[in-house]
This record gives structure tokens, sequence and C-alpha cells, in this order.
């Protein structure tokens, strides 16, 4: 316990599903975890998470507004002075062949998968200073070639070459980048595709399941904190092998 304890965590998308079980998981482990969704009210009240000593403060931002990123970093500023932790895990996936997608779903997923996490690293990496730390939540669909999530795929396929370039770029400031890439997990987002995709899903993972938003936190926990001091570039799969053997 206390992994993080005394850090600033900001965790972009952080309500529900992954996002939130990241940002619980940190608030457990010490550290003051701004979580951004857009289905937060603006007045929602601090969170005091089960055990650990830190809490989750929730912001309402739209991760697809540059402007909503820029009023975050704003108040982080203000009321902090710094980020320790970065989590961008904002995104979306929605399921079309080829020959039917539209000019409206691609700038969607790009959008926020792509651009957002863009532009938030941009604007944190001026409140971190070495010691920092950068976790991206990708996906396995980065390498893989799922009939019909074509343009999901190629925006994890860039979060993942985001990684490689900013861990790159940022080391000489002592900041480490890493991402963690689930497979299929049990999230509102699988609950979306219809069971024919759920299952087909299920048959190619090894474990003989699907993922527990609990276990990508810990993974998420484990490149976030000290524990990973020599790891950086690197992509961590917690996918149950599907994607591994």
């Amino acid at each position: 316990m206390n992994k993080l304890a005394k850090k600033i965590a900001v965790v972009i998308g952080g309500n529900g599903g992954i996002g939130g079980a990241i940002s619980t998981r940190f608030a457990a482990e010490g550290a003051v975890t701004y979580a951004t969704s857009r289905a937060l009210a603006e007045t929602a009240p601090d969170v005091a998470p089960e055990t650990g000593g830190g809490r989750i403060i929730p912001v309402y931002a739209d991760a697809g507004r540059l402007s909503d990123l820029t009023q975050v970093f704003s108040r982080i500023r203000e009321e902090q002075g710094q980020i320790d932790v970065l989590v961008l895990n904002a995104g979306i996936s929605e399921f079309s062949m080829l020959g039917s997608i539209s000019e409206d779903l691609f700038d969607r997923t790009f959008g926020l998968n792509v651009k957002a996490l863009l532009f938030a690293a941009q604007g944190a990496i001026e409140l971190m200073s070495a010691g920092g730390t950068i976790v991206l939540v990708g996906s396995i669909a980065d390498t893989l070639g799922t009939k019909g999530y074509g343009v999901y795929s190629a925006s994890k396929a860039a979060v993942r070459s985001f990684t490689r370039t900013w861990a790159n770029e940022l080391a000489p400031k002592g900041i480490r980048v890493n991402v963690v890439s689930p497979g299929p997990t049990d999230t509102a987002m699988m609950a979306d595709v219809s069971d024919e995709i759920r299952d087909s899903l299920t048959r190619l993972i090894p474990l003989g399941r699907l993922g527990r938003p609990e276990e990508v936190a810990a993974a998420a926990l484990f490149l976030a904190s000290d524990e990973s001091s020599f790891t950086t570039g690197a992509e961590l799969c917690v996918d149950g092998g599907a994607a591994q053997v």
C-alpha cells in the first residue's frame, strides 16, 4: 500500500470502467487523484476510497475539447502546482467494416483516442518534473486485425507509437512513458458489443475469460510507481495471453 503516497495523479477518463478502477487504486495507494469525465457534474464532491490515504477528486471535462483540458491543468496548477502521474485513458470503440466507415466515426475515434491524448500529454508535461510518469491506456488491438474495428485498432496503434516517441523525448527530463494494453475487459464498452463478438473474443483468450478493470489498474499502478523505475517506452499487455501465445 501507499506506493503513490504524496503523489498528485491525473486520470483523463477516470470515471467508470478501467479509468475508474485506476483512479480508485491510485487513491487507495495514497495519491490525490484528479479523475476527469464528461459524465460528472461540475459540483461533484470529493470521493474518498475505501482504503489508503489518498482521495479522488472528480473533475468535469470532455477530453475531446481542448478548452476543457486547459481548464483541468490550470486548476491543478493552482491547487497542487505539479503532476506526478498522468494516465491517458479516454477512448471509444465503434464497430464498422471497411466500406461503411463514415467520416464522422473516423473523426470521433481519432479525435478522442489520439488527438485528445496528445494534447492532454502536452498540457500536463509543463507541470511534470524528474520522476514523473505517464501511463497511456492502449489495447492489444494495436497489433490485431479484428474485423469491424479497423479504425479503433489504428487509433490504438497510434497510442503505442506515441509511447515510444514520448519516452525518447521525455527521458532527458526524467519522465517515464509506458502503455498498458488490455485485452477484452468486462466494462460498459464491452457490454455494448454483440454476444457473438463477445463470445468470439473470449474464445481467443487462453485463460478463458474476460479481464477485470481491477487487473488493468494493477498493471497501471506498476507502471506509475517506482516499482517500474527502469522501464520506459514499454507495452504491458493485460490480456490473458490473447495476443501473446
